[in-house]
């Protein structure tokens, strides 16, 4: 009976210490659930303030996107009305520097003399006051008439390279087209219509040269075809082709010096033919080291040289030039392309003076002339501008004659 006595107190001990362990065991695992609960609520309570703070910020984001866009809205229509404005002002500056532009001469005795020309010829018949005026004054140019103001612009189309040439033979109605600043393909057109109708510059009849022509300076007159040829950057060569026969003409060496630029616009262009109402001109840099463009006249029979001008217009900041009755008009623009301006101009015969010339914008364009062809026929110039083909159509007037 005693050691069941004690047996049965040892059961109960034992019972008592595992119920005692296995209650701090409980309480121990409550403790700990109990903390993880608090833990979980701060991360959900930290959890919706950053939810919160995160919706905040996508309004406030989306807000100013909105505001942003609504003053880009604002700010491209401010720059479209001030584009508006500015093309109106470019055109009333042209209006009234047409209306305002001093008649070209020398000096305020000439401007009497012009007055007396006027009125003499009310009193006399024209011819009997012209036959007069030729007795007693010598020219290199038989035209009287100078450029006054730029009428009209046609933007034909816009096809090939952001360089080349385009042009038309004033003997006939076709177009050629040179693509780029060298090559030995020219494109040949009908007519104007034609060009325009094409789909691109190969869509014309291809007249392969016998040799490279280089930059935009080639031109079309009277059934030949003149462009510029360099071997060398020192051998620079002008060219005359036959367009009837296909066949080379002639060819003359020209002195233009290490083969610099005309116009410091476009380096590619070493000398630029020229054609008007008094036949071939020649543009170009007798030497890199000279800072003005030459005029030369030519024979357009046998390319030999009949005179030299200095011209006095500087090539820095020229993009291209053109003739019309012996004045040389050039171009001017900035390396980043802006609106071109007929700045500079030199009259072979002494007429025109340039300081008194009126400064003549061309319409708004797209970049910078890479050449200015002039038709004496059509009275009008073919311009390349970036990859456009332009047509500026020109309104003479008469020169004063001393």
């Amino acid at each position: 009976m005693r050691g069941l006595l004690l047996v049965l107190v040892s059961t109960a001990w034992t019972l008592a210490a595992a119920q005692y362990y296995y209650q701090g065991l409980m309480d121990y695992l409550e403790n700990r659930l109990s903390a993880m609960e608090d833990r979980m609520q701060l991360y959900q309570h930290q959890s919706h303030g950053v939810h919160t703070e995160l919706q905040n910020f996508r309004k406030r984001a989306a807000e100013t996107v909105d505001g942003l866009k609504n003053q880009h809205l604002d700010l491209f229509k401010d720059l479209e009305r001030a584009a508006v404005r500015l093309e109106q002002l470019e055109r009333d500056m042209d209006a009234v520097e047409i209306r305002t532009s001093p008649r070209a001469c020398g000096n305020a005795a000439d401007r009497v003399l012009e007055q007396e020309v006027w009125r003499r010829e009310e009193e006399e018949e024209e011819g009997e006051w012209e036959e007069e005026w030729e007795e007693g004054y010598t020219t290199v140019s038989d035209c009287v008439e100078i450029l006054s103001a730029i009428r009209s612009v046609k933007i034909l189309k816009r096809v090939g390279g952001a360089k080349g040439l385009w042009t038309r033979d004033p003997s006939s109605s076709r177009v050629y087209v040179f693509n780029g600043t060298s090559g030995d393909a020219v494109y040949q057109f009908d007519s104007v219509r034609e060009f325009s109708r094409s789909a691109g510059v190969a869509g014309g009849r291809l007249i392969r040269l016998p040799s490279d022509w280089t930059g935009a300076g080639g031109a079309v007159y009277n059934g030949y075809l003149y462009y510029v040829h360099q071997e060398t950057q020192t051998d620079v060569q002008l060219v005359k082709f036959d367009l009837m026969s296909g066949a080379v003409s002639d060819a003359a060496v020209f002195p233009a010096e290490g083969g610099a630029p005309v116009y410091e616009l476009n380096p590619e262009t070493v000398a630029d033919v020229a054609a008007d109402d008094e036949g071939l001109w020649v543009l170009y840099a007798a030497s890199g080291a000279e800072p003005n463009i030459n005029l030369a006249k030519l024979d357009r029979d046998s390319l030999d040289i009949e005179q030299i001008w200095d011209t006095g217009c500087p090539r820095e900041k020229a993009e291209a030039a053109f003739v019309i009755c012996g004045t040389v008009y050039v171009a001017y623009n900035t390396r980043l392309a802006s609106r071109s301006r007929l700045q500079c101009l030199f009259d072979v015969n002494g007429v025109v003076v340039n300081e008194e010339a009126p400064l003549l914008y061309f319409p708004r364009r797209y970049g910078a002339h890479a050449s200015l062809k002039y038709n004496p026929e059509e009275r009008q110039l073919y311009a390349w501008d970036d990859g456009y083909q332009i047509i500026y159509r020109l309104s003479l007037k008469r020169k004063l004659l001393l």
